[in-house]
């Protein structure tokens, strides 16, 4: 078991989040490209600036095509962070970037199964309206201050992120 030195804080895994989110936003807006070009509503899309209230959104793309979106992004968030933290990397490219990577308690790697349930317990309840705002912010207090600097999420899927040495 690694020592208090060995467990990630909470700005090493805020730097790796950040970059993970980059990499889905990529995937998403590639995902979203297309969906408007299938759709047949490529100029609509375009037209479409950041900042743009969802009545914008939902009068090009219809609420089909929001619905579309947000199962696309939730389905890649998952199996990117499962397949990734539950791979030979131990993590997501953001881990990778800043020597962190995801474990069991004993410190040995995660099954898929264990990073879904990580996935579950962490990015997918930021999701849930109303709560999810506050279920984010003690999140990030508990990956601060706990002892093994374990997030909510790490400690209902039995996860543990650590530095490389």
């Amino acid at each position: 078991m690694p020592g208090n030195e060995g467990y990630a804080g909470f700005w090493l895994r805020a730097v790796a989040a950040l970059v993970d989110l980059t990499v889905l936003g990529v995937l998403l807006a590639v995902f979203v490209s297309f969906l408007a070009v299938a759709k047949g509503i490529s100029l609509a899309f375009l037209e479409l600036h950041p900042g743009e209230p969802p009545s914008a959104i939902f009068a090009a793309f219809g609420a089909s095509g929001v619905y579309e979106i947000l199962a696309f992004f939730v389905v890649s968030s998952w199996i990117y962070f499962a397949l990734m933290e539950s791979s030979a990397w131990q993590g997501t490219a953001g881990k990778k970037l800043v020597h962190i990577y995801v474990a069991d308690v004993q410190g040995t790697r995660v099954t898929f199964l264990r990073a879904s349930a990580r996935f579950l317990g962490g990015r997918l309840l930021l999701h849930v309206p109303y709560i999810g705002g506050w279920y984010f912010t003690v999140d990030c207090i508990f990956a601060g201050v706990t002892s093994r600097k374990q997030a909510l999420h790490d400690q209902m899927a039995g996860c543990l992120v650590l530095r490389k040495s």
